[in-house]
């Protein structure tokens, strides 16, 4: 972790959601370690496939399934601040980093329909390789329970025939597939979206980052300028 102070500091997630009447609710979590141009763009489009009224952006705080992340999460949740400010369909949930608990989506879900009600339209938003995994997550089959999944996937992407998902899963998404808006109910489909291709990742942003080079157009230009005001991954 820098020296420096992050910009915002002990920060408190949001007040309870209010329900939108007409809208669903897009969850889309993940380290953000760095948020880049990838994760806004996937909000984006499954905003405008599924008719969101609301993508929210929910750093980990401790993620059991990977290692730490390279930045702290007070930091990565600025980055995310930053990253999503002036977007109004786009608001930032700091429930995870204000958690003392490892970071479980299930959990996560749970406060959140707790709060919205049981007929609230809920959508998890994910990429391809996270969803390919979704067996190893914890209490995975809930997440059916308490939300829609909506996956993005690489233009030409076959995942019902890809020999990475589980005989367990594709079960699953074979009952649950839906196209574009026409899930039903608050919670249990699957939507699988091919994407606009950005092949951006957070650990190459970092690598380049440490060995001094440009990731500019990479990521915002906010977020750039707290990457190097708080001498994150390696930058002086």
């Amino acid at each position: 972790m820098s020296g420096n102070n992050p910009a915002e500091s002990s920060p408190a997630h949001r007040s309870p959601l209010t329900a939108h009447p007409r809208h669903a609710i897009g969850v889309l979590g993940g380290t953000f370690d760095p948020i880049h141009f990838g994760h806004l763009r996937l909000a984006e489009e499954m905003a405008e496939a599924i008719g969101l009224g609301e993508v929210r952006f929910i750093p980990a705080g401790q993620p059991p399934h990977r290692a730490a992340p390279h930045a702290a999460a007070p930091h990565r949740l600025a980055m995310v601040r930053r990253a999503v400010a002036g977007n109004p369909y786009f608001a930032v949930d700091a429930r995870e980093v204000d958690s003392p608990r490892p970071s479980y989506t299930v959990d996560t879900l749970t406060a959140l329909r707790a709060e919205l009600g049981s007929k609230q339209p809920l959508w998890l938003l994910l990429g391809a390789d996270a969803f390919l995994g979704l067996t190893s997550w914890h209490a995975w089959r809930r997440l059916f329970e308490l939300a829609h999944i909506a996956v993005a996937a690489r233009p030409g992407a076959q995942l019902l025939q890809s020999d990475s998902m589980s005989d367990e899963l594709r079960r699953e998404v074979s009952q649950r597939h839906v196209a574009d808006g026409s899930a039903a109910g608050p919670a249990g489909s699957v939507l699988l979206r091919q994407m606009t291709p950005l092949d951006i990742s957070a650990t190459a942003i970092r690598h380049t980052l440490a060995r001094q080079g440009s990731v500019r157009y990479l990521l915002p230009d906010a977020v750039l300028d707290y990457i190097h005001e708080h001498h994150l991954y390696g930058t002086a």
